[in-house]
């Protein structure tokens, strides 16, 4: 329980509830811990000796311990409830700001999925626990032992029988919490392995469907859905076995007490009421263990999610901010990449870019060329530290981007990505995400910039229309000049175009780069592109070539001396260029 453990200063913040349910749970037991000892004073004194006025004196105490009984109870539930719910909520609130500042890195690593799972199930599994230690925890121990004392003073020589019974249902307990733990760890994962699979198949539906690839999906889905099935099989085929063992323990002993019991009562050594009450506190005492290892069984399952919380929450961001770093207040956007190198997964990986050497002029617009995997979307990824380079440096005006604080560096750099991510919630609402208080009139401007503002206003509501889930209902090039005008709202002073107009026809991505060489002037631009035709007029070409930096200038001077880029070009624009050399 140590991962659990670790996690139990989330219950802070909710002592009293959590003083409380146990305090409550302390009138119950007490009450039921009366209730045997009440039956034995109506069958010894009362029905033995026909006293009246005994037997309805002591019923009307059971009644009055009954009902305090039940009142100590609910009032443990809800108290439970409360300190449960809280630190579950406090919980997921931490896991999900852990979330926010991981690195692209870490979120890399742990997968969208994986996140998922532990921000829901995982969380919910350790809450469950915490609700059930403040009743089952105070409850379990304080009526076995409160059994076994009773039964004790009842019949010493009855209560013998506890040296055979405990033994050995803790032994089964201690079986069973070394079985399952591994076996729940495992269902966690198969669960993480499902939700991957139920998040790419809703999330890539249009796709599937595109390609007529519901069989395979729905067979991929099983495969997942089977596996998480056996796992939970095997870890509940473990489980299973506790119950019926606890039983057949338990009514060993209620035998056990019966024969020895009604042998004392014929010797005159017990009374039958004794052997009535002391076959209560057993039962009791025995169902108290029962009550443990169905707390144990969640406490394996808890344990097992806990560890996977703590992975997250545990978790070093890949970028972090220096002791000293300094905060941006503007930028003039002299951009310098020296010797860079950069790696994903660590020092053993190959680079994806190699000594990446070049600088930009405040003003000047650089576009970034090559074919797919060349590290173009990298190389753009450095500069708002999604990512840190590996070796070399990147400075803005002359000061290292790692010696910036990170959230005020990227307020200062507007990001248009190929794939644009949108969010529930209005038009307005989503071009103005980076600069929430932005007026109407900014907004529309962003539109009008971006060429998004006719089909806005074409749209049922304009600016107020809702935007689907992830922009379901928009299209491609709709949700990209969308992107470009929530980057463009935030007046960068560096400017981010990641191949951003690539599903807008031909006609529009000029009307776009017509409004944006307007844009440009004062700014730092840099533009990824596929198509060439998007970079024509840049100040900068980088071409790149497998992570390193095959060409740069500007078009005239790339026809004139990369062969490379010839290539490229001839093969979009010029067909017959290649021949003429």
């Amino acid at each position: 329980m140590q991962a659990t453990r670790r996690l139990a200063h989330f219950l802070r913040p909710y002592w009293l509830w959590a003083v409380l349910a146990p305090l409550a749970m302390l009138l119950e037991v007490t009450m039921d811990l009366l209730q045997p000892w009440l039956i034995e004073r109506i069958i010894d004194q009362g029905i033995a000796q026909q006293d009246t006025a005994l037997i309805l004196h002591t019923g009307g105490l059971m009644v009055t311990a009954a009902v305090v009984g039940l009142v100590g109870g609910v009032a443990c539930t809800i108290f439970a409830v409360l300190a449960a719910q809280g630190f579950g909520a406090d919980l997921r609130h931490t896991l999900f700001d852990k979330v926010q500042s991981l690195s692209f890195g870490n979120l890399d690593q742990l997968e969208t999925g994986k996140l998922i799972t532990r921000l829901t199930n995982d969380v919910t599994q350790v809450q469950d626990l915490v609700m059930m230690l403040l009743r089952i925890m105070v409850r379990a121990p304080l009526l076995m032992v409160g059994s076994l004392v009773m039964a004790v003073l009842t019949s010493p020589r009855l209560a013998l029988l506890f040296l055979v019974l405990l033994p050995a249902i803790l032994l089964m307990l201690v079986w069973v919490i070394r079985k399952t733990l591994p076996l729940f760890g495992g269902v966690q994962q198969r669960l993480d392995a499902l939700n991957i699979v139920m998040q790419e198949n809703l999330a890539g539906v249009r796709v599937v469907k595109a390609f007529v690839r519901g069989d395979y999906e729905r067979q991929r889905f099983g495969a997942a859905n089977d596996a998480l099935m056996q796992q939970n099989l095997r870890a509940v085929r473990t489980m299973a076995v506790t119950m019926p063992m606890v039983m057949f323990t338990l009514n060993a002993g209620v035998v056990a007490a019966l024969w020895f019991g009604g042998v004392q009562v014929q010797q005159g050594d017990l009374q039958v009421g004794q052997v009535i009450a002391f076959i209560n506190y057993l039962t009791q005492s025995l169902m108290a263990l029962t009550m443990v290892s169905m707390l144990v069984m969640r406490v394996a399952r808890a344990e097992a999610s806990a560890l996977r919380i703590e992975e997250v929450l545990t978790s070093t961001p890949r970028v972090q901010d220096r002791p000293n770093a300094q905060p941006v207040m503007s930028l003039r956007g002299r951009v310098a990449f020296e010797q860079v190198y950069m790696r994903y997964d660590g020092a053993e990986q190959t680079p994806v870019l190699k000594a990446i050497d070049f600088t930009a002029e405040p003003g000047e617009t650089v576009a970034v060329l090559g074919a797919t995997g060349a590290g173009k979307s990298s190389l753009i990824h450095l500069l708002p530290r999604f990512y840190d380079v590996s070796s070399g440096r990147i400075t803005i005006d002359g000061v290292d981007v790692r010696d910036f604080d990170q959230r005020s560096l990227r307020r200062q750099i507007g990001v248009s990505l190929q794939e644009p991510v949108l969010f529930s919630g209005s038009i307005r609402d989503n071009i103005r995400y980076g600069r929430p208080d932005a007026d109407d009139a900014a907004v529309v401007a962003a539109a009008k910039l971006a060429q998004a503002h006719d089909f806005i206003m074409a749209l049922p509501g304009g600016y107020d229309a809702q935007v689907g889930q992830r922009g379901v209902n928009l299209s491609g090039g709709q949700k990209q000049r969308l992107a470009i005008a929530r980057a463009l709202l935030i007046d960068p002073a560096i400017l981010i175009l990641d191949d951003s107009t690539s599903a807008v026809d031909v006609a529009t991505e000029a009307r776009i780069q017509d409004e944006l060489a307007s844009v440009r002037r004062g700014r730092t631009t840099f533009v990824v592109a596929q198509r060439i035709s998007s970079v024509l007029t840049a100040d900068k070409i980088l071409v790149l070539d497998d992570g390193n930096i095959a060409a740069v200038g500007d078009h005239r001077t790339l026809l004139a001396s990369s062969a490379l880029y010839r290539e490229i070009y001839a093969s979009q624009l010029e067909p017959g260029l290649l021949g003429n050399g």
